[in-house]
């Protein structure tokens, strides 16, 4: 199933990718695992952090600020 495209902003700034300058994007979260918890199988435990996959080259930016907002794109 495809995820919607979406656009987002942090604080009223709009973001755009860092490489193309597209500014569509699919969104997942992303597990942040580290070496020490998944030696110990707590990987569960790790951070995470909100991935948006630029549509245009497929960059992937990672973003651990809770206050991103995404809009859905209708195009």
């Amino acid at each position: 199933m495809a995820r919607k495209r979406v656009r987002a902003a942090i604080g009223g700034v709009w973001i755009t990718c860092q490489v193309c300058r597209g500014d569509l994007f699919r969104e997942r979260d992303v597990m942040l695992n580290s070496v020490g918890l998944e030696f110990f199988k707590m990987a569960w435990a790790d951070e995470t952090a909100r991935g948006l996959i630029c549509q245009r080259c497929g960059y992937v930016h990672l973003f651990v600020n809770k206050t991103i907002k995404l809009y859905r794109a209708d195009k």
